[in-house]
């Protein structure tokens, strides 16, 4: 039988947020400490532990056949690879940091300036779209301290909440792009294996959708539930079951909740009483 081989960031934020997300599709991961290589006990998937700026080039190569990855990095060293599912996680932004004292009022003001980044790639494309020549420095960690040895006059760089910029005296003035973790496949993947990768990422859309939405349960006037079905986005059609006192309804359904409290008000404004919501571990449609 084939084995699906996943590659991710063998340590990290993206680390605990990818094997999270392996568990909660059921996967059992057998791994120890210290471990570059796992196996899982109830699906046939391997786990590859490597260095996040490795991984696109491993799936070039075909060494694994899936990985989670930032697609900031892929878009530094893997723009011809597939991505299959956007993860909604470890999200952040690359972005042009300069000191705070630098008086910045354009892109224009960082031509012929020195910049520091891990992304090289990225950052010739970026200022060569504005007709623009910079010296880069590439490094690969500690990006933020460049400007303070005076080895750049600006930086490139991941951002996430920004304390990073803050602490070295740092300002971001430009987005390059957005990023967050999505699933990529190489391009070298076989038939039995792209059946593997199709049952994982089915999985995988089941627990995000799952994240994403709660479950709600209320009592509803009868007289209310054609109002009630109108605000509530149904998955086919709300379930409604009658209860014990005459003319009333349990109604059921799934709301998204980043718009969970402005449909409860809504709710309560038709009549809706006794509103429960509740967390969804799968949603498989």
């Amino acid at each position: 039988m084939s084995t699906l081989k996943i590659a991710i960031q063998k340590s990290g934020r993206l680390n605990e947020d990818s094997i999270q997300i392996l568990k909660d599709c059921g996967i059992s991961i057998n791994n120890g400490i210290d471990q570059l290589k796992a196996e899982a006990s109830n699906f046939p998937l391997e786990v590859l532990y490597l260095r996040n700026s490795d991984i696109p080039q491993y799936l070039i190569d075909g060494v694994v056949d899936i990985a989670i990855v930032g697609d900031n990095l892929l878009v530094e060293k893997g723009k011809d690879i597939e991505v299959v599912q956007k993860l909604g996680f470890s999200k952040c932004k690359v972005s042009v940091a300069v000191p705070k004292t630098f008086e910045y009022n354009s892109i224009k003001d960082l031509n012929g300036l020195r910049i520091a980044t891990s992304y090289p790639n990225t950052v010739n494309e970026y200022f060569d779209s504005f007709g623009l020549k910079v010296d880069i420095h590439q490094i690969s960690g500690s990006v933020e301290i460049a400007p303070n040895i005076g080895l750049a006059d600006a930086i490139v760089d991941i951002v996430s909440s920004g304390s990073t910029l803050f602490k070295n005296n740092l300002k971001e003035v430009e987005v390059i792009l957005k990023s967050e973790a999505v699933l990529a496949v190489s391009p070298m993947v076989t038939p039995d294996i792209q059946e593997l990768i199709d049952k994982l990422k089915f999985r995988i859309q089941s627990v995000l959708r799952a994240r994403n939405s709660r479950y709600i349960l209320m009592n509803v006037p009868n007289d209310k539930i054609e109002e009630v079905g109108q605000i509530l986005p149904v998955l086919r059609s709300l379930t409604v079951l009658p209860l014990a006192q005459e003319g009333w309804s349990s109604v059921h359904s799934v709301i998204d909740k980043d718009t969970f409290w402005e449909v409860i008000d809504q709710l309560k404004a038709v009549g809706a009483e006794g509103i429960l919501v509740c967390p969804i571990e799968k949603m498989v449609l």
